[in-house]
């Protein structure tokens, strides 16, 4: 039986092979010449924005083991559970900005009546 960190880093490398395969295939890169390794799981891709400028893109893959339980093992990561906590994240902090917002909005009118008034 494989150990699970040969069964992580072959997992690993499937998943970069998939992925370096769709970005040569969308941006026309010569896999050897091109596809640059820059770390332990990691990318980078030539590209060029709007504007002609050369960008280098880094893409990583990693597996994550999850979080330690506090008795020597993990309570193994699950990507849908982090997902919905982002977006929860996300949605909360759009709402922060939003009453942020309408709390200056109220501000700036109640000045701007303050000033007429006078």
């Amino acid at each position: 039986m494989a150990s699970k960190a040969t069964l992580e880093n072959a997992l690993r490398s499937e998943v970069m092979e998939v992925i370096i395969d769709a970005l040569c295939e969308h941006f026309d890169l010569d896999r050897e010449k091109q596809i640059e390794v820059v770390g332990s799981g990691e990318i980078a891709i030539p590209v060029v924005d709007a504007e002609g400028n050369e960008k280098y893109p880094k893409i990583k893959v990693s597996i994550p083991r999850g979080t330690r339980n506090g008795e020597g093992g993990y309570i193994p990561y699950d990507g849908h559970e982090a997902a919905v906590a982002y977006r929860e994240e996300k949605e909360s902090k759009a709402q922060e900005r939003a009453v942020k917002k309408a709390m200056k909005e109220a501000e700036r009118g109640k000045r701007k009546s303050e000033d007429e008034g006078e």
